[in-house]
């Protein structure tokens, strides 16, 4: 690209329109900023378009340069599918009345030669997520075929009642075609109070879950039932406890460690994973011992300071979240964090230098460069962060680990056993 695309606008009706005077620009923290016109990409298929009610987008006028408001209509944002990365959120102006933004991803995206574009990179090429791979077909029918196989299961019942069929969770449906990754909720309860839990939001606050939680403790009976055969024939297979429908899985460690062992005892095929907030590292180590395989640590800062006020943890600290990462090395398990990404806050200077010292002091593995899905204002008001810091941008951070530890892997999700110890290039999802 020549130049960076037209700003997009909405009239409030579903309709969306181009601005050829203005040249879309991207927020990072608080700020816009012109974006280079090597960092767009065409909107991957499974994008979407969002119009931010109360909101008039910041552009650059297309002749002078100069930035201002886009008075046209309310702004625009693109929903980035998964395997992307965006390197700047949508960039606006709010105004007094606006309503707070459901949790989604807000990526700046514009108009050009008749395509939208996103300042975004692929950071995976797995394609277990794709749109195109999924067939409703194919998924309603498994979960006819399953739930005949389990009737008595409440976990598959909840992953095809919930999951698939209602929130069309990309991992449920993956499950219900019996291929790759297969997710195990596991816990009702959680440790935390993520400003930005999607399974739960107290009825005070002005945003929804996009999802409900699980409602009951799983057995390991339950667990087994239905992971042991996933493992036995899909192909790329990975089990993973702790879901978005759930809390906290380590609450459950005692359940989940039963299940793994008996797991095992039926077959040696596969990657048995757990999405966790690392809260209890001693838990993590009797479930490493019994067989677990990988761990993936959610966090939206690796910084204490900003990680605590929004996780608002219950009878953990920040260190602990550390010595997970630590206990799963000894035992040779592959490592990840789940990285909330955020323009101006992940890439600011202070967040880089932490961590480059968490990856040296863990010997982090993969990271697994996730959009985060939270109203940008709301984040930063309820955080009370009003200058991040100098930030060097998402492309640049991320060039810049890549060179100092070459070691470590880019994505976005948790890799099959084949490809933690075979070939991580080739051994992955594909059709």
């Amino acid at each position: 690209m020549k130049q960076s695309p037209y700003i997009l606008y909405s009239d409030g009706k579903g309709n969306i329109f181009e601005d050829t005077t203005m040249l879309t620009t991207g927020r990072s923290g608080w700020d816009a900023y012109p974006i280079d016109p090597e960092e767009w990409i065409e909107l991957p298929e499974g994008g979407s378009l969002y119009e931010l009610p109360g909101r008039r987008g910041i552009g650059l006028n297309a002749k002078t340069g100069e930035m201002g408001l886009c008075d046209k209509g309310w702004a625009v944002a693109a929903f980035i599918p998964p395997a992307h990365t965006g390197f700047y959120l949508a960039a606006y102006e709010t105004m007094p009345d606006a309503p707070t933004l459901p949790l989604f991803c807000y990526t700046a995206v514009g108009w050009l030669d008749g395509k939208f574009y996103v300042p975004a990179t692929r950071i995976e090429q797995d394609i277990r997520q794709e749109c195109a791979g999924f067939d409703d077909k194919k998924v309603k029918q498994g979960v006819k075929q399953l739930l005949e196989a389990y009737p008595h299961n409440r976990l598959v019942q909840h992953l095809a009642d919930n999951c698939a069929l209602t929130y069309h969770c990309p991992a449920a449906r993956n499950y219900f075609m019996g291929r790759w990754e297969c997710p195990i909720p596991s816990s009702p309860a959680c440790n935390a109070n993520c400003i930005g839990c999607i399974s739960f939001q107290p009825e005070e606050e002005t945003i929804v879950s996009t999802q409900d939680r699980l409602r009951f403790k799983p057995t390991a009976e339950e667990i087994v039932e239905y992971t042991v055969p996933h493992l036995e024939t899909a192909p790329f297979p990975i089990v993973s406890f702790g879901q978005g429908c759930e809390g906290e899985p380590l609450l459950m460690w005692e359940t989940i460690r039963e299940s793994i062992i008996e797991i095992r005892k039926h077959t040696p095929k596969g990657s048995i994973n757990i999405n966790t907030n690392g809260s209890k590292p001693d838990a993590v180590r009797e479930l490493c011992k019994a067989g677990l395989n990988s761990i993936r640590v959610s966090t939206n800062s690796v910084q204490e300071k900003y990680y605590t006020p929004y996780y608002r943890p219950n009878n953990y600290v920040f260190e602990d979240i550390i010595e997970s990462l630590k206990v799963v090395r000894d035992f040779g398990g592959w490592t990840s964090i789940n990285y909330f990404t955020f323009p101006g806050m992940t890439d600011s200077v202070d967040e880089y230098e932490a961590l480059r010292k968490l990856i040296r002091d863990t010997d982090l593995k993969m990271i697994q460069w996730r959009n985060f899905n939270i109203d940008p204002d709301w984040y930063l008001g309820r955080l009370g962060i009003t200058d991040p810091g100098e930030c060097m941008g998402i492309k640049q951070l991320q060039d810049l680990i890549q060179e100092e530890f070459p070691h470590l892997k880019y994505g976005y999700f948790n890799p099959p056993i084949e490809r933690i110890k075979g070939d991580y290039e080739k051994d992955f999802a594909h059709y």
